[in-house]
């Protein structure tokens, strides 16, 4: 199998993780349950699950009046791109 593919494969399920732990910190914070670190959420998103953290913030509405995530997450987002874009300019991943 490509390279290319595992790498997306993996970077999707990394993403759909993210994205999940969004969602459950959500339902979690209308419990009053033990919650998932601010912290977490934001390294999640730094290493590579933005699209996911940035998708669960929009779906579950969620850390949307907290500036280091309303400023952060689309910042990772960027990073994140510019990463991919990096590693396909540079061959390390070739299509």
């Amino acid at each position: 199998m490509n390279i290319v593919i595992i790498a997306g494969i993996i970077l999707g399920v990394w993403n759909l993780i993210t994205f999940g732990l969004y969602g459950l910190d959500k339902l979690k914070a209308g419990t009053k349950q033990w919650r998932i670190s601010e912290r977490t959420l934001i390294l999640v998103a730094a290493l590579m699950g933005a699209l996911g953290a940035f998708l669960g913030m929009q779906v579950f509405r969620h850390k949307t009046k907290h500036a280091k995530f309303v400023i952060g997450v689309p910042l990772c987002l960027i990073l994140n791109i510019a990463v991919v874009f990096a590693l396909f300019h540079f061959g390390i991943l070739a299509l």
